[in-house]
């Protein structure tokens, strides 16, 4: 691919944009009062004091995520949830009613919908059966206008890894920024490509604390790209998207990695122990490879089955209205006891 000149990608008006200045990040330092920002002097009525502005970049928890994932503060973007890591990414390249990206259907929801509320077309270039990339069809949708290529891998809802070969060929290929969303890579065999972002300048990994550290409530996504790349998503983003409450918990609870490792290994043996019991079932026609934390499978009626396990107080997710997902059952897995109330369900079912 001939080197890109990402700034070529930028939208001008997101070059000529000048940021919102806060407060809190004209004055880094140490001080015992604090007269800038407008905040209310005399505290909240909470036991712990949130009268103060959050640090608008979020530096020790970047601190903290860069312990773990190797990657440096400066190369990490926090956002109020992966969605808005999508959203900006789109405000930033994608010129409404002009610009498009590609989408590769079945594929998270977030990706078309952000496009929608953008005024930006979504290209939708369908898996291959067996929920692979069609690479040359990727390829054939781009044009002057494509901006952005999403990939999700593992996938969501088919929880397959992509052919890493397929990926690394669109990352040479592909003339705009490509984004890697890894969400479920905690409970995969493939390695992430964060160890690809030095050598790919049109790369964005993202990541997520929803799902292997159970954050989900906290709403902390990561971005991880160039400096170039970061510097623009924090140009664009909101001052404080991050709130107190969410950095100080995340914090603490990176704190805790053996505890998620134990997590995440448990979660794998209970897919593994689904997966099997899930082949007594003759109404299960379907059982397709997960590298995530969830199993999607395709059964004889779907809806059928989704109210009746509707009706046992087991909530699972039918994906039939998805692209290649006719008749096809998402379940994510659960604590060992939540997962045998699933077994015995589907016993009394069959």
């Amino acid at each position: 691919m001939e080197r890109l000149n990402l700034y070529d990608l930028v939208r001008e008006n997101i070059k000529k944009l000048k940021p919102y200045s806060s407060a809190r990040s004209e004055f880094r330092g140490n001080a015992e009062v604090f007269l800038d920002a407008n905040e209310n002097s005399y505290g909240s009525p909470l036991d712990e004091n949130f009268n103060r502005y959050p640090d608008p970049l979020q530096w020790k928890l970047k601190q903290e995520i860069s312990k773990i994932k190797g990657v440096p503060p400066q190369n990490i973007f926090i956002g109020n949830g992966s969605d808005e890591v999508i959203d900006i990414a789109f405000r930033i390249f994608c010129e409404p009613g002009k610009d498009n990206v590609i989408i590769c259907p079945p594929t998270y929801g977030m990706y078309k919908v952000c496009a929608n509320i953008n005024d930006v077309e979504a290209k939708e270039v369908l898996l291959t059966k067996d929920f692979q990339l069609d690479v040359e069809g990727v390829l054939a949708a781009i044009d002057s206008h494509t901006k952005l290529l999403f990939i999700c891998s593992p996938n969501n809802p088919t929880g397959n890894n992509f052919n890493r070969l397929d990926i690394e060929f669109l990352l040479n290929n592909f003339p705009g920024i490509v984004l890697i969303d890894e969400a479920y890579i905690n409970f995969s065999r493939q390695k992430s490509f964060l160890q690809e972002l030095t050598e790919y300048e049109n790369l964005i990994v993202m990541h997520t604390l929803s799902k292997a550290w159970g954050l989900a409530a906290l709403r902390l996504g990561l971005g991880f790209a160039s400096e170039v790349l970061i510097d623009l998503f924090n140009k664009v983003k909101p001052p404080y998207n991050i709130n107190g409450s969410s950095q100080q918990l995340g914090i603490k609870a990176l704190e805790q990695i053996n505890e998620v490792n134990e997590n995440i290994k448990n979660t794998v043996t209970q897919r593994g122990f689904l997966e099997q019991e899930l082949e007594k079932f003759d109404f299960i026609k379907i059982i397709y490879p997960s590298d995530s934390n969830f199993i999607l499978v395709k059964v004889i009626d779907a809806d059928k089955l989704y109210q009746y396990l509707l009706l046992q107080g087991i909530i699972v997710r039918n994906r039939s209205n998805e692209p290649l997902c006719d008749n096809c059952i998402r379940i994510t897995v659960g604590t060992q006891s939540e997962n045998k109330k699933l077994l015995n369900a589907l016993k009394k079912y069959e």
